[in-house]
């Protein structure tokens, strides 16, 4: 009890509320008062006893398909972003302690992907290819990586000219020790105000190729795609697609709570140990 009381406020209720959105995702078929694709009344009915939210454009209970977007976006985007963070973070460091022309080879080429706009690429790819959960991860991930990449380059080439790394060098350890003895433990704050961000941006990018109809494909649910459903409804007051559209605000905002504490918490003990 002690510890949670020294936790801001504001963090707390990010944590209170990612929690929730995990808990949702991980026991959907458990939780969700009907099934996925199940239609259970008429179109766009009230908020009523029976339907907390009410129904979508088919008749299907809208909480329900809540529930279940949640797992399919939650799921996309952690992996996209552990993805993006593996490959961004390793390629970062490596071009940082190896340099020459692994590094100008790398830098130009994350140049060059970062040119072109991140939604525009997505959507050449993804209507070329076939449209299932590993190709969206794919791409997510591998376009994502560009931004973790030239945050972990700069972060690495600061660290690499350190008296601790020197003295690595000097004892013989090689680049696999640098990286992840040496680099990845002093990196680590600045990485996790980033995973938070990309996590994010993971879920609104998915939400926009959902929407543009080239990320979940029916009769899989997730928010992005149920706001294109629902999106008619508006013109009628009905709240349909505002609804997951709000489920995708409150997800970042708490995400982003989160991140920012534990960025602050860890610059803090830092700075205490230091």
């Amino acid at each position: 009890m002690s510890e949670l009381r020294k936790i801001p406020i504001g963090a707390l209720i990010g944590l209170v509320f990612t929690a929730l959105f995990l808990l949702a995702a991980i026991l959907a078929p458990w939780i969700a008062p009907y099934g996925l694709g199940e239609t259970v009344g008429q179109v766009w009915e009230p908020s009523s006893a029976s339907f907390l939210l009410g129904t979508d454009n088919l008749g299907r209970d809208l909480l329900s398909r809540m529930i279940y977007g949640a797992r399919t976006t939650i799921f996309i985007a952690v992996l996209a972003t552990a993805l993006s963070f593996i490959l961004g973070s390793v390629l970062g460091f490596t071009a940082a302690v190896v340099g020459g022309w692994f590094d100008t080879t790398m830098s130009r080429f994350v140049d060059l992907l970062m040119a072109i706009p991140t939604l525009i690429f997505a959507l050449v790819v993804l209507s070329v290819l076939p449209t299932t959960l590993v190709t969206l991860i794919l791409v997510m991930g591998i376009l994502d990586s560009t931004r973790v990449y030239r945050l972990a380059r700069a972060v690495a080439a600061d660290i690499n000219i350190m008296d601790y790394v020197e003295a690595a060098k000097l004892r013989g350890e090689g680049t696999r020790w640098i990286i992840f003895r040496e680099i990845l433990p002093n990196a680590l704050s600045p990485l996790v105000s980033e995973l938070g961000l990309r996590f994010i941006y993971a879920v609104l990018f998915l939400s926009a190729l959902s929407f543009l109809g080239l990320g979940v494909q029916p009769p899989s649910a997730d928010w992005g795609g149920m706001v294109k459903e629902n999106k008619d409804g508006i013109v009628f007051g009905i709240p349909a697609a505002l609804i997951p559209a709000g489920a995708i605000a409150a997800l970042a905002i708490s995400v982003n709570l989160v991140a920012d504490w534990i960025l602050n918490r860890t610059t803090s003990l830092k700075g205490g140990r230091g």
